[in-house]
């Protein structure tokens, strides 16, 4: 149970420390000009590796080429944050697009769509049993 305490604490510190990374000390033109936050970090419980989720307001394309940008870039970020933070070893990161919204955005257009379609076919129904 303190593990997962532990773990939370650790994923917390990371989040807040990367986020002031990527805005004071990358050089990156694509990802100053694109705002860019982290929705998510996943620890594994040993604290080696972490999978950094990134989401951003940029159309889809950029985003993709904002998460190789990091991805080529966690090096630097992982020297910097062992040189801010206090662990034996910083884990090893690997930065993902977060698109759990877009998921959530395209469930909820094919549950609108359905139930346009079962108002379509109720009234087709309802207008074929007042012609019978």
């Amino acid at each position: 149970m303190s593990n997962n305490y532990r773990i939370a604490k650790v994923a917390s510190l990371l989040k807040k420390e990367i986020t002031l990374i990527l805005q004071n000390d990358l050089e990156n033109q694509l990802l100053k000009s694109n705002f860019i936050y982290i929705s998510k970090i996943d620890l594994t419980g040993d604290l080696q590796f972490c999978k950094v989720y990134v989401r951003s307001t940029a159309e889809k394309e950029i985003r993709k080429e904002i998460v190789e940008n990091l991805n080529l870039a966690k090096n630097f970020i992982r020297h910097t944050l062992g040189q801010r933070i206090e662990m034996r070893r910083v884990p090893e990161m690997i930065f993902k697009d977060d698109i759990v919204l877009e998921k959530g955005l395209s469930v909820l257009k094919l549950l609108e769509d359905l139930k346009d379609k079962t108002k379509e076919q109720d009234s087709e129904f309802e207008g074929n049993n007042a012609n019978s």
